[in-house]
C-alpha cells in the first residue's frame, strides 16, 4: 500500500496504467499510483474493457489509447480520459477493421494500431484534442518467412513513430522485415521497406535510442536483438545479439534505461526472464551482461522515468513483478512485493500527469 503522503514527495507518485487479458477474471484496465522512489503502489480505479492488451498514454498525460485485442468485429481502438486523481473514463471506441490489435502508438495527430491476426496497420486521424478518432487508411503486411506454422499468414506486431517525427515503422512479422511509412500531417504514405532482417526472425517490438540515432528490434522467433542505425525512415543493421539462449521462440519486449546505457529484452516459453545488455552509446552496440529470471510469460515490461525500478508483467503468474535497477551495473534485484493483477500484459507510466 502507498505510504503516508507526508512521507513522500508528490513528484515521486506516478499514475500507472495496466492492461490485461480479460478471460481470467480481470475487469480490463487498472490505474495505480506508483511511487518511483519507494516502489510502493496503490490501486486507484478500474475500467471494464475487453482484452486491453496494450495501451499508450498521450504526450499531455490526459488520454490513453487502448486496444481491444479480439479476433472478430469487436477489435477496436479505445480512447480513455485520465484524471489527476487516477480516474479512468471511456470516451470513444472505434473498430480497427483488423483482427487482434496488439499494439498502439500515437503522436497527437494520428494513432496507429498493429493488428496481429489481421496482418495490418490501421491509421486513425485524431480530432477534438485527441478525444475522437476516425479510421482512415489500412496497410497490409506480407508473408515470406520460413516458419510454416508461425509465418504462414501476415502478422503486424508493432508500429511506432520515429524520433524525427517524419515516419512510422511497423514490424512485418511474417515477412521478416520492417516497413516504413512517411508522415505528412494526418496523411500516412507507404515508404517501402525500412530494413530486412534474417530469415525466421519474426520481428516484434522496436525501440529507439534517446538521440534517435539507433533502433533496437526484439525478434520473437530467433530470440535475438537487432541493432540498427536510423536515418530518414531507413534502418541499417549494425549487430545481431542473442537474448533467448534456449531457442524458446518467445522473444517479447525491449526497452532502454532512461539514461540509454542499458537495454533489456524479455523472453517467454522457456527459461523465462529478462536479458540485460550494456550499450555503447557512441556506436549503439550491445554487450550481454546478465539475465534476470522472472515469473511466467513476461510479455511486456517497463522502466520508471527515474530509472530506479523495472516492472514486469508476468501474464501467467497473474502479477506485475517489481525489480530495483542498479543504476551503475544495470542489474536487477527482485523486491518480492508483486502487484497482483489477473493476466497483466502491459504497464505504462503517466510522466506528465498532475501529482496524485
Amino acid at each position: 500500500m502507498l505510504g503516508c503522503a507526508c512521507q513522500v514527495k508528490a513528484q515521486d507518485n506516478l499514475m500507472m496504467l495496466v492492461g490485461t487479458y480479460t478471460d481470467g477474471g480481470s475487469r480490463g484496465v487498472y490505474s495505480y499510483s506508483f511511487n518511483q522512489n519507494t516502489g510502493e503502489s496503490a490501486l486507484l480505479d478500474s475500467l471494464q474493457l475487453q482484452n486491453p492488451s496494450y495501451l499508450t498514454i498521450s504526450d499531455n498525460g490526459k488520454l490513453a489509447y487502448v486496444v481491444s485485442e479480439t479476433n472478430d468485429d469487436r477489435a477496436a481502438l479505445n480512447i480513455i480520459r485520465l484524471s489527476k486523481n487516477g480516474g479512468i473514463q471511456l470516451l470513444n471506441t472505434e473498430k480497427t477493421e483488423g483482427a487482434d490489435p496488439c499494439y498502439v502508438a500515437s503522436n497527437g495527430n494520428v494513432s496507429v494500431t498493429a493488428n496481429y491476426s489481421g496482418g495490418s496497420m490501421s491509421v486513425f486521424n485524431l480530432r477534438d484534442n485527441g478525444e475522437k478518432a476516425a479510421l482512415g487508411t489500412k496497410f497490409l503486411g506480407a508473408t515470406g518467412g520460413p516458419d510454416v506454422s508461425r509465418q504462414e499468414v501476415p502478422h503486424v506486431h508493432c508500429a511506432c513513430f520515429t524520433p524525427d517525427g517524419g515516419y512510422i515503422l511497423a514490424t512485418d512479422f511474417s515477412a521478416d522485415r520492417i516497413l516504413s511509412f512517411r508522415l505528412k500531417g494526418q496523411k500516412v504514405i507507404a515508404n517501402g521497406v525500412a530494413a530486412k532482417v534474417s530469415a525466421d526472425s519474426g520481428p516484434r517490438h522496436l525501440v529507439f535510442s534517446n538521440d534517435g540515432r539507433f533502433a533496437y528490434l526484439m525478434n520473437e522467433l530467433s530470440g535475438k536483438v537487432t541493432v540498427f542505425a536510423y536515418a530518414q525512415g531507413r534502418l541499417e543493421q549494425l549487430q545481431e545479439i542473442t537474448s533467448d539462449c534456449v531457442g524458446a521462440r518467445g522473444g517479447a519486449d525491449v526497452h532502454l534505461s532512461p539514461d540509454g546505457k542499458f537495454l533489456y529484452s524479455s523472453n517467454r516459453l522457456k527459461a523465462e526472464g529478462i536479458a540485460i545488455f550494456s550499450v555503447d552509446t557512441a556506436t549503439g552496440l550491445l554487450t550481454r551482461i546478465g539475465y534476470q529470471p522472472t515469473g511466467a510469460h513476461p510479455r511486456q515490461f517497463n522502466i520508471t522515468p527515474n530509472g530506479k525500478y523495472l516492472l514486469c508483467c508476468c501474464r501467467d503468474s497473474n502479477c506485475i513483478q517489481v525489480y530495483r535497477r542498479d543504476m551503475k551495473t544495470g542489474l536487477l534485484t527482485e523486491l518480492h512485493h508483486e502487484i497482483p493483477v489477473s493476466k497483466a500484459v502491459c504497464v505504462q507510466f503517466n510522466e506528465v500527469a498532475d501529482s496524485l
